[in-house]
């Protein structure tokens, strides 16, 4: 979103402020899920301040603050690369998720506050903020702690329909595609309810009808297929599913 130039700042809507800010934290939520070793590598601590900014464009990048004072929008956390090497991995993830989810508020209501939003027009966009999980709940898992325990019966539910089908237990168990929720009854129509309130790992989205999702195997999250490169034609090769972050974290121990 373009926040210079003069003009009328009234035209602009809580709407689009939060597609703005939707695509920030999009960008910024693959910076530390599914492109999590290249952002580590780039947060070298040896460079200087470095800033993790998300992009509108559902992107993000690792690069040195603004140079004009005061800058054109405020500015994200500095020196998150020094803290990189004296910290846990995970524990450096969540204080940089932390540090995006402040970033990302203050942008919003910055957008707001330029663009002259009343009162009813802020609380439209707080709410419609406030209905996405954070950053660090998607990155540390947090907002899948209330529907972990149904994901866990759904997925027990499709191991011993597999048993009767002849099927692998780990690949029915990883897999979930809405056609075989429409041919499976009633207990799968339970089952689609149960998912609705399941969080993408990498996105932070929840799950919808029309969409392929696998789960890993190590941390017990479920990821859109898309999110992790994984299509159901190779999910079915696939014996143990390690989503990005246990993989990273596993050559990380090495």
């Amino acid at each position: 979103m373009d926040a210079g130039g003069g003009g009328a700042y009234s035209s602009r809507t809580a709407e689009e402020v939060f597609r703005d800010f939707r695509g920030r934290r999009a960008g910024m939520i693959k910076a530390l899920t599914t492109d999590v070793e290249k952002f580590y590598q780039q947060c070298d601590p040896e460079k200087e301040n470095l800033c993790l900014y998300g992009l509108p464009n559902e992107t993000w990048e690792v690069t040195l603050p603004a140079e004009e004072v005061p800058p054109e929008l405020p500015e994200p956390a500095l020196g998150i690369n020094f803290a990189r090497d004296g910290m846990e991995e995970k524990d450096w993830l969540a204080l940089v998720a932390v540090h995006s989810d402040a970033w990302l508020l203050a942008v919003a209501f910055y957008f707001g506050a330029r663009f002259g939003f009343d009162k009813e027009s802020r609380r439209r966009l707080f709410n419609m903020i406030n209905n996405l999980p954070t950053i660090y709940e998607v990155v540390t898992g947090a907002a899948k702690k209330h529907s972990k325990e149904k994901t866990s019966n759904s997925s027990s539910k499709r191991k011993t329909n597999s048993r009767m089908q002849g099927e692998s237990q780990t690949k029915v168990a990883k897999i979930h595609t809405p056609k075989e929720d429409e041919d499976s009854g009633a207990e799968d129509e339970e089952d689609e309810e149960e998912h609705e309130n399941t969080l993408c790992g990498a996105c932070g989205d929840n799950y919808a009808n029309d969409e392929f999702w696998i789960c890993c195997d190590v941390c017990e999250k479920w990821f859109h297929g898309k999110c992790v490169k994984i299509t159901p034609a190779r999910a079915e090769h696939i014996k143990q599913y390690k989503c990005p972050s246990c993989s990273a974290n596993k050559r990380a121990r090495a």
